[in-house]
């Protein structure tokens, strides 16, 4: 930049100068171009059709599906009636009667699904607390890994103790599918399996996180596990869990797609990882850990194998198979 140059006023070359209410204009302008338009991918666009539009067609209000379906929606209502009356879905507003009697109404402030009461009693310092007055507790930090944007989504759970780590691949990223997978660990692994091994769990502020109740108790309303949250902007607190996905990014780049991948890749994936040798474990891997410590019975149902270390492969060739 020439802002400060001495020889300005004499140079001869083409000259450079900042301006911070140019630059400032100019970061304003481009902001607002981002946030115009529909900010949905074709395939999300098409997941919601399916959910919105046949209940649509049978007579129910976006206020009625958004209530019920909230979970996989993840979206607030007004942005469903937005979309709606932008022609993405198979329905119409003429679907709707009384959208087609209703004027405009008023601006209101869009009411956002994430709501922050359910964090609680469920802070880092809530978490500190809870781990001083109860030590030895069995801790899982839970995350989700992206492919490419608006595709399918990764769930990691993370033991911290053995560094075993297990991961789901969903369909889309919505607090629904975190809940069915716990509901279908719960399930597969046993009451008192789950409780044994899911003691207490960590994670971040994501909106797919954000309905702990549906996780923390069962469909009758027992209580299974505890779940508390990362100050924003930390993900420190949880680094296990950053780490091991520095290995899952070693087979899976990030920006990668993992559409076309099955559960049974990702199995493969993880089991490859829990079979990679750590230094901080005793040159033990993370499988080896955790059967001395829970027994291998676990491992099995939960889709684990041990990989021999010579045919360990952490590349993206692994899942080119």
């Amino acid at each position: 930049m020439c802002n400060g140059c001495d020889v300005k006023r004499s140079c001869t070359l083409e000259k450079r100068v900042y301006s911070a209410i140019h630059a400032q204009q100019e970061y304003e302008t481009l902001r607002s171009e981002t946030r115009q338009g529909i900010q949905l991918t074709e395939e999300e666009a098409l997941r919601l059709d399916k959910i919105i539009s046949p209940l649509i067609m049978k007579g129910q209000s976006l206020h009625h599906i958004y209530v019920n379906h909230a979970d996989e929606i993840m979206l607030s209502e007004r942005s469903l009636y937005t979309y709606v009356d932008s022609g993405i879905f198979t329905v119409k507003n003429i679907d709707m009667p009384r959208v087609v009697r209703m004027g405009k109404r008023k601006k209101k402030q869009d009411c956002f699904k994430v709501d922050k009461k359910c964090r609680i009693g469920r802070s880092y310092q809530d978490f500190l607390k809870f781990i001083s007055d109860n030590p030895g507790l069995n801790i899982v930090e839970m995350d989700s890994l992206e492919g490419r944007k608006g595709g399918k989504v990764l769930l990691t759970l993370h033991f911290t103790i053995p560094q075993f780590m297990i991961a789901f691949i969903r369909e889309a990223n919505t607090s629904q599918s975190v809940i069915d997978i716990f509901d279908k660990l719960y399930w597969e692994l046993g009451t008192d399996s789950f409780c044994r091994l899911f003691q207490v769990l960590l994670t971040d502020n994501g909106s797919e996180f954000s309905n702990p109740s549906a996780i923390e108790k069962d469909l009758q309303g027992n209580p299974r596990t505890r779940i508390f949250y990362c100050d924003p902007q930390a993900p420190y607190q949880k680094g296990a869990t950053e780490n091991n996905h520095l290995l899952i990014r070693r087979i899976i780049p990030k920006g990668t797609s993992i559409d076309h991948l099955t559960q049974e890749n990702i199995n493969l994936m993880m089991n490859h990882i829990n079979s990679y040798a750590r230094p901080n474990l005793g040159d033990k891997t993370p499988y080896e850990v955790f059967a001395s410590l829970y027994g291998e019975d676990l491992l099995r149902k939960m889709g684990a194998e041990l990989i021999h270390s010579n045919n360990v492969t952490l590349r993206p060739s692994l899942l080119k198979k």
